[in-house]
């Protein structure tokens, strides 16, 4: 699904040119479930931004569903994201006043699904995230497990190949946390591919492998244990 050879992202001032990654080598399976680990400043957001189309590495090669799209423009990119990639972000970005149905329809209408289409996959999503009881709410009339779910739902309404999460339990408590990454490992088990970006190593080991950053450089890789074959 994903692979980068010597993938650079360089970011230059008047005065500074910062190397945010430096020659990343990545191959990254269909369906795989992968997590991303190093200290804060380590790349692990901007690689993440790389891999979600939302920025343009600045050197090496990215392939993606086998197409080499470094050099793409960015509408040809947004194409690509818009078809193949759910987020979900430490800090939810819902939309305050939309419902909770509304925030998570809102991709589809993006993509120019139909009126019962719509209501179908939004069905289907709030009853997999139990959130059908509260689709008429407001974000602010929501925990913050609840709110993560949302965000979830509408990441995974349009059926991506791809989920990118960006620290997802970051702002929930434990009990949240858990929840939060039973949800991912259930998508998991659908087929959908996850990369998740995570300070907590306990989470970490929900995923298959886990790739270790430092400095913008990859220096370690595992396994996780209970995932061998």
């Amino acid at each position: 699904m994903i692979k980068t050879k010597n993938l650079r992202k360089v970011y230059t001032t008047e005065d500074v040119e910062t190397t945010a990654l430096n020659d990343i080598n990545l191959d990254i399976k269909e369906g795989e479930y992968v997590s991303i680990m190093g200290p804060s400043g380590c790349g692990k957001s901007t690689l993440l931004n790389v891999l979600g189309l939302i920025d343009q590495p600045s050197g090496g090669e990215y392939y993606f569903l086998g197409e080499e799209i470094s050099k793409y423009s960015e509408r040809k990119r947004a194409g690509l994201r818009k078809n193949n990639i759910g987020f979900i972000f430490q800090s939810f970005n819902l939309i305050d006043e939309l419902t909770v149905y509304e925030n998570v329809e809102l991709p589809l209408l993006y993509l120019g699904f139909s009126v019962s289409e719509r209501k179908k996959r939004v069905h289907e999503v709030l009853e997999q995230m139990q959130l059908m009881a509260r689709k008429n709410h407001f974000p602010q009339q929501l925990s913050g497990g609840q709110q993560q779910r949302v965000a979830v739902g509408r990441a995974v309404v349009t059926r991506p190949k791809l989920i990118l999460a960006d620290e997802p339990t970051g702002n929930l408590d434990s009990a949240h946390g858990e929840e939060v990454m039973k949800l991912m490992a259930d998508l998991h088990e659908t087929g959908t591919a996850v990369i998740m970006v995570t300070h907590s190593p306990t989470y970490a080991e929900y995923a298959q492998r886990t790739i270790h950053l430092f400095d913008g450089n990859v220096v370690s890789e595992n396994i996780q244990n209970k995932f061998k074959i």
